[in-house]
């Protein structure tokens, strides 16, 4: 009898069930490890981490040039309490969205003129998002100065529902 075992060793391994409930398994874990990062999610924070980096940048540049120009506003921005888009464009630059209010037909080229961004900026940032809605030419980023010399740089587009991104200083 024993001679009639030996002759079929047991066999080692895994049945097709078990595989299946394995991968089964592995599955359902990967599927909520996916919803749970919500890559969406993900994207949108990080396209809006991205303008308030680059408010920030505007409004830095913007002081230093006033501080290395004795006081004086760079050359190019808008008249008191007229909110612009920043940009190359001569016209087409009026944008009601995420908080902007620009009218004006021409955007502010704050890299031209005697005081400009050159020294402080190697480009204008463009809106994240980019694509065909913001270029060089239409940047998505507005500024207004009050009368106070209160200069607020706003971020025109956003993600989700969150705030309205801007800065004043």
């Amino acid at each position: 009898m024993r001679k009639l075992l030996n002759r079929f060793p047991s066999a080692k391994g895994f049945t097709l069930i078990e595989l299946l409930i394995v991968i089964a398994i592995i599955a359902a874990l990967a599927i909520s490890v996916v919803v749970a990062l919500n890559p969406s999610k993900r994207i949108q924070d990080a396209q809006n981490a991205a303008r308030t980096s680059d408010v920030a940048t505007i409004l830095t540049a913007i002081h230093a040039s006033i501080v290395d120009n004795k006081g004086l506003l760079p050359s190019n921005m808008p008249a008191a309490s007229t909110e612009t888009q920043l940009g190359t464009d001569a016209s087409g630059c009026g944008i009601l969205t995420g908080g902007c209010n620009v009218t004006a037909a021409a955007c502010a080229n704050l890299m031209l003129g005697t005081r400009s961004l050159t020294s402080y900026l190697k480009s204008m940032p463009v809106d994240p998002s980019g694509g065909t809605t913001y270029t060089a030419g239409k940047t998505g980023y507005s500024v207004t100065v009050d009368t106070n010399n209160i200069v607020t740089v706003r971020a025109c587009g956003k993600e989700g529902a969150g705030n309205n991104i801007s800065a004043s200083r």
